[in-house]
């Protein structure tokens, strides 16, 4: 055995994701609603593990907002699951908050093809991530989030260290404790889903902690930017039938306005919701209104208290 595959071998064992699970040792002789049950039951621990990383999910909140309104831009990378994960929370952001292709991006180990196939080495390729920084002009205005669950990922840790010279935020998501990961960024999020139902199938408690945790990064974000009224998708990008049928619903929400009264202010407001139902609310014409949004940086609610307070 090669002194590399040696090491490997005592880091894995201090990684609490790569630990055996004592509850699920019997998985393979379980019915299929036992495995079932089984799964559930240690799902439902992962909510909880990441209850206790919120004080530093809202320090990275605060970091992210700060960047974007300075003019930086928001970043994930990862590999594999990890990888994966941070592009789909970046592409959803894009419809969900109507924000510019460039603001919220994902990078994965091992480029787009690594999205359908696992690419050998692309993790372990430390050079590859500062290669793939330099393609997208990271800078120091940006923030670099590091997805990975055991936290020792070469390809991230190089990016938070390469992110990190240039005075950039950044941000490791991890789910074992004390990892290079963790320490690598200026702000650490472990949730300690604890081993997984399959021993090191980090897919499974790791992912869904992953998951949640972007989920709350990018929603905490958009809501403290003023893309949301109340708890309303105010800023969707109707692009498509169901998305127009929403933004309808959410006039229609907000406003208390009927179905054809919605219609006549959406297409008044080129189909922007957000100004939409500032008309609507306040009786104004979509040129006084978009001015108003711009006074109170975009903010829906300060606009409707603004002009309900003159």
């Amino acid at each position: 055995m090669s002194n590399d595959t040696s090491a490997l071998l005592k880091q894995l064992e201090t990684i609490a994701s790569e630990a055996r699970n004592p509850a699920t040792m019997d998985i393979d002789i379980l019915p299929t609603k036992g495995i079932l049950q089984c799964i559930n039951s240690q799902d439902q621990l992962v909510a909880l593990a990441i209850e206790k990383c919120l004080d530093d999910i809202a320090l990275a909140v605060d970091a992210i907002v700060d960047a974007i309104q300075t003019g930086g831009r928001l970043f994930y990378i990862g590999a594999g699951t990890s990888g994966r994960l941070g592009i789909l929370d970046a592409v959803e952001c894009r419809p969900t908050f109507s924000v510019d292709d460039e603001l919220v991006q994902g990078i994965i180990a091992g480029g787009s093809k690594a999205i359908e196939h696992a690419i050998e080495g692309a993790e372990d390729d430390q050079q590859a991530a500062i290669d793939d920084l330099k393609k997208r002009t990271f800078n120091s205005s940006d923030v670099l989030v590091g997805i990975a669950a055991s936290g020792r990922t070469p390809y991230v840790i190089s990016a938070l260290n390469y992110a990190s010279q240039l005075g950039a935020k950044t941000i490791g998501i991890s789910c074992s404790p004390n990892s290079a990961v963790e320490q690598a960024a200026s702000i650490g999020i472990c949730a300690q889903v604890g081993p997984e139902c399959l021993t090191g199938s980090t897919r499974m408690k790791s992912g869904t902690a992953q998951k949640l945790i972007l989920n709350m990064l990018s929603t905490a974000t958009m809501i403290r930017l003023g893309k949301t009224y109340q708890n309303l998708m105010v800023d969707v990008n109707a692009s498509n039938q169901k998305l127009r049928a929403r933004a309808q619903r959410i006039v229609m929400q907000a406003t208390g306005c009927d179905a054809s009264t919605a219609v006549v202010h959406l297409n008044a407001a080129d189909q922007q919701s957000k100004l939409a139902i500032l008309t609507v609310l306040t009786g104004l014409d979509v040129d006084a209104a978009r001015a108003l949004l711009a006074t109170n940086q975009g903010f829906l609610r300060r606009a409707v208290e603004q002009h309900n307070d003159v």
